[in-house]
C-alpha cells in the first residue's frame, strides 16, 4: 500500500509557513558557471591575442588572423574547463585546485600558440605565453576565490533539503554539514513518523514539521532541491520503501550514511540503488527552454494560416469561445492552465475531464471531430510552450482529475501515477508516436503510457526531443484512439 496518496493532504501549520519562505529558488550553481565562462572566454582571448603578439614578429604579424587564433585557443581552453569539472563551485573556492585545473586545460592552447607564432626563438614565445596568460590567471583564480566563497557562505547558491528521518542519524548528519567548510547544504526541516522519544520534535535547531506523508506535499509547494534520508543500515527495509515512494519527486534523494564528508556532490559515483537524480536539473532546464522556444516560434511562423482556419470553422459551427481552457498537472505536481480550440458544444463542455470522449461522442462538434482527430485543436498550446507552462516534448498533461471511460481515476489505475511529472508535459510525446493517445478504455492502455512516459523522462536528450517532434506529423496519420 503506498504511504504517498496522489494528492497528499494539506500541510500543517508549520510545514506550510517553511514552505511559503521557499517559494523562490535560491541559485543554482549552473548559473555560477556560466557566468564564470562568460567571463573567461573574453579574457582568455586577450590573453591569447597578446601571447601571439609578444611572441611574433612585427612583419609577420596580422591581428586579425591573431584575434581567430586566440579566440581558437580560449574557447579550446574554455571547453576543456567545462569537461573537467573545473568551473564547479567546488572548484573555484579552492585556489590551488582551480589554478591546478587552469594549468592542466592551458596545455593544449599553449602548444596551438606555439604551433601558430611565427618565430624561430621557443623561448620567446615560452616567456610571453607565461607572462600573458599569468596576468589572466593570477587576478581571475584568486578574485574567483574570493567571489565563490562569499557567494556559497552567504547562501546565495545553497542546495535547500530536508531531512527524511530523525534520531541519532540525522544528528550525524546536521553536526557534518556544520563541520564542513564552504557547505553548500541548507537545512530547513525534519520529516519522521516517529514518537518524539525516538524521534525529538527538535534535533540541534533543526525542527521536525511533519511525518512521511507530508514530505512529498512539502517538496510540491516549495523550491527544494535535496532530499536527505538520515536512517542508519539497520533499517534497510524502510530505506529502500522511502526511496521507492520517493521516486514520485523531481528534486535530488540522497543517503546520508553513504556520504563520507557530506558533500552530497551530485558528480560522486555512487551506487544507483543509493540516490535518485533531479530529472530537470538547470543544464537540462536550459537546453529545453531554448529548443522549445526556437521550435515554437517556428511551428507559429509556418502554421499561423492553420491556426486562423480552425478558429474561424470553431466559431462559424456553434456559438461560444474559440479557445477552450482548462486546468491540467505540469512539472512537479502543479497546476497549469491549457489552451485547446474548442472541440465541444459550449453547453457540453467537461473542464474537469469527468466523462471522457468516446467514439461517436454527441458532444462533439463535426469541426471539433477533425480537429481532434487531426490533433489541430493543440496548437494553441505553442503559446503555453511559449509562456513556460508546457515543454514541445514531455509528457502529455492530463487534468487535475483524470477518468478512464470506465470512470476509473488515472491515480488509482496506476501506483505512483504522478511519477510522469518529473518534468514538464508536452505538446506531443514519446508514448504519443508510439501509439498510445487519445481514449483510455483499458488499464493496460495507461500503464503503457505511463512506461512509456517513464522511459522518456529516464532517457531524455535533446536529441530524442528532436526525434519524437520530427516523427510526430507521421504519428498523426494514425487516428487510433483519438475521438
Amino acid at each position: 500500500m503506498p504511504l504517498f496518496d496522489e494528492q497528499p493532504a494539506k500541510l500543517n501549520d508549520v510545514a506550510q509557513n517553511v514552505a511559503l519562505g521557499l517559494q523562490r529558488g535560491a541559485l543554482e550553481p549552473f548559473w555560477l558557471s556560466c557566468v564564470a565562462v562568460c567571463l573567461e572566454l573574453p579574457i582568455f582571448v586577450l590573453a591569447f591575442w597578446f601571447a601571439l603578439y609578444a611572441s611574433t614578429s612585427p612583419q609577420d604579424f596580422s591581428p586579425l588572423i591573431a584575434v581567430g587564433w586566440a579566440g581558437a585557443g580560449s574557447l579550446t581552453f574554455v571547453a576543456m574547463m567545462v569537461v573537467t569539472g573545473a568551473y564547479r563551485s567546488s572548484v573555484m573556492s579552492n585556489w590551488v585546485a582551480f589554478v591546478g585545473r587552469t594549468a592542466l586545460c592551458l596545455i593544449v592552447p599553449v602548444v596551438g600558440i606555439f604551433s601558430v607564432a611565427q618565430t624561430e626563438s621557443v623561448a620567446a614565445v615560452f616567456t610571453a605565453a607565461l607572462m600573458s596568460l599569468s596576468v589572466a590567471i593570477v587576478p581571475t583564480r584568486f578574485g574567483a576565490q574570493i567571489a565563490v566563497r562569499w557567494v556559497i557562505e552567504t547562501g546565495l547558491i545553497s542546495r535547500r533539503a530536508i531531512i527524511a528521518g530523525g534520531g541519532e542519524e540525522a544528528a550525524r548528519l546536521i553536526r557534518g554539514l556544520a563541520e564542513r567548510q564552504f557547505n553548500d547544504v541548507r537545512l530547513y526541516g525534519i520529516f519522521d513518523d516517529r514518537d518524539d522519544s525516538r524521534s525529538p520534535t527538535q534535533i540541534l535547531g533543526i525542527p521536525k514539521i511533519g511525518g512521511y506523508g507530508d514530505l512529498v506535499a512539502f517538496v510540491r509547494s516549495s523550491k527544494i532541491d535535496l532530499v536527505i534520508i538520515a536512517l542508519p543500515f539497520a533499517a534497510e527495509d524502510r530505506i529502500k520503501w522511502l526511496l521507492d515512494e520517493f521516486r514520485v519527486l523531481p528534486v535530488e534523494v540522497r543517503l546520508s550514511i553513504y556520504s563520507k564528508d557530506y558533500a552530497f556532490d551530485q558528480h560522486d559515483q555512487l551506487l544507483r540503488s543509493s540516490r535518485h537524480n533531479r530529472s530537470f536539473a538547470p543544464e537540462r532546464r536550459l537546453t529545453k527552454r531554448l529548443f522549445d522556444v526556437f521550435f515554437a516560434f517556428l511551428a507559429l511562423a509556418l502554421l499561423w494560416p492553420v491556426l486562423i482556419v480552425a478558429a474561424l470553422a470553431v466559431r462559424l459551427e456553434s456559438p461560444g469561445p474559440v479557445l477552450f481552457r482548462q486546468q491540467r498537472h505540469g512539472y512537479n505536481n502543479r497546476v497549469i492552465e491549457v489552451l485547446k480550440f474548442r472541440s465541444m458544444y459550449s453547453d457540453t463542455l467537461d473542464p474537469e475531464a469527468r466523462q471522457i470522449v468516446t467514439r461517436g461522442d454527441a458532444r462533439v462538434t463535426k469541426v471539433g471531430r477533425f480537429l481532434r482527430r487531426s490533433s489541430i485543436d493543440e496548437l494553441p498550446q505553442l503559446f503555453n510552450v511559449l509562456r513556460g507552462d508546457l515543454s514541445l516534448v514531455g509528457p502529455r498533461p492530463h487534468a487535475i482529475e483524470a477518468y478512464s471511460s470506465r470512470q476509473e481515476k488515472f491515480t488509482q489505475i496506476v501506483d505512483g501515477y504522478s511519477a510522469r511529472h518529473r518534468l514538464p508535459p508536452g505538446i506531443t510525446g514519446w508514448a504519443q508516436i508510439n501509439g498510445w493517445r487519445g481514449e483510455i478504455d483499458d488499464g493496460e492502455k495507461l500503464k503503457a503510457r505511463f512506461e512509456h512516459d517513464l522511459f522518456y523522462i529516464e532517457n531524455w536528450s535533446f536529441w530524442l526531443d528532436l526525434k519524437i517532434l520530427l516523427r510526430t506529423p507521421v504519428s498523426l496519420f494514425s487516428s487510433k484512439g483519438a475521438y
